[in-house]
């Protein structure tokens, strides 16, 4: 993989990451930008004990625009986008409508002697898959599933490295449904100046099993989970794909190496290797599980920069919001309000349904 690095117009970085060595990518940037905005501030919640992000310049960022003024799309002679080069493999560079980032303008004044607040000191990174817009994830080779893995690996690294960042996100949102504003295959990157609230409750667990066990919270519910084989929806011989006994969503997936690891960077070469085959079968098997496209949010589950390493187990939280062909699930009162999800399908039959869907492709 040959990786790349330019300056965008404004000042952002871009990387292209590429499948051959004699790539070129010297194209400039030949728009003309006003700078990017200052960090967003950071509100502190004394009620929960967690922070928000209050980032009023994403309101104008771009929504659903037509094909032709795709963002993420190569460049012509006619139409400047993001990325400069006429054609690429995956491109990773900073959001242009950053909910975090470096650039801190000043310190914002307090609220109130209850409401804590700093600076939205982070980073926001899109990366694009392909640049084919009419494709998607499930559409890629298993090479391209490789490349895009360590394209996440260099850049969870690289931003780990930024100050004041303890954790880092990766993610894909896929359909309208789930609220995507861009159409065009691609995931994010958020590298956050505090450990996410799910991360602590996650970690809360694990540390509370190690201090009486022994063991890895993760590992332990993953070897129970490939014993008892019912809720199993693929494997081979470094990742397990199956539907948490206590799935959230209807359609959920865990898929899972293995071998502990606390993040991307951390799987080896043979690990990154057999995900691509088996991500790709899952994911034409949630296309094929009602024959149509499945909106979809795929998490990558990482330990914190700096913390508590040992205690975690990367995975992937794979999920959908659709319950039947013409149904979703809304988070309503209950899991809005209370955090108490209801799930209209048995774990056991999501299993089921997508062991005996075909892999539509």
């Amino acid at each position: 993989m040959k990786r790349t690095r330019i300056e965008l117009a404004d000042g952002r970085e871009l990387i292209y990451f590429d499948e051959r060595d004699d790539a070129v990518r010297d194209q400039p940037d030949r728009r003309e930008l006003p700078p990017p905005p200052p960090a967003s501030q950071l509100r502190y919640d004394p009620l929960t004990d967690e922070w928000v992000a209050v980032a009023v310049h994403r309101q104008t960022r771009t929504f659903l625009p037509p094909v032709d003024e795709c963002p993420l799309c190569p460049s012509t002679a006619d139409r400047l986008s993001e990325i400069p080069a006429p054609e690429y493999d995956v491109a990773v560079f900073e959001n242009r409508f950053p909910a975090l980032s470096q650039r801190v303008a000043e310190e914002p004044a307090e609220i109130t002697p209850f409401t804590p607040v700093r600076p939205g000191r982070g980073r926001c990174e899109v990366v694009c898959f392909t640049d084919d817009h009419n494709a998607s994830f499930a559409s890629l080779s298993p090479r391209r599933v490789r490349t895009v893995l360590d394209a996440l690996a260099d850049r969870t690294a690289a931003l780990g490295e930024l100050p004041g960042v303890e954790q880092v996100f990766c993610f894909e949102n896929r359909g309208v449904e789930i609220g995507v504003t861009l159409h065009h295959p691609h995931g994010q990157i958020y590298a956050y100046p505090f450990v996410t609230p799910r991360t602590r409750s996650l970690l809360a667990a694990a540390r509370r099993h190690a201090e009486r066990t022994g063991g890895n919270l993760y590992a332990d519910v993953l070897a129970a989970e490939r014993a008892a084989g019912d809720r199993v929806v693929a494997s081979n011989e470094h990742w397990t794909a199956y539907v948490p006994a206590a799935a959230r969503w209807p359609f959920e997936v865990h898929v899972a190496p293995h071998r502990p690891v606390p993040d991307i960077p951390a799987l080896n070469d043979a690990e990154r290797d057999a995900f691509g085959p088996l991500y790709l079968d899952l994911l034409r098997r949630f296309d094929g599980l009602f024959d149509l496209p499945m909106p979809y949010i795929a998490a990558w589950q990482q330990a914190p920069v700096r913390i508590d390493r040992e205690l975690g187990h990367l995975h992937l939280q794979l999920f959908s919001i659709r319950r039947a062909k013409d149904k979703l699930k809304y988070l309503a009162g209950s899991e809005s309000a209370m955090g108490v999800f209801i799930n209209d399908i048995a774990p056991e039959r999501a299993a089921e349904l997508l062991r005996a869907a075909s892999a539509r492709g």
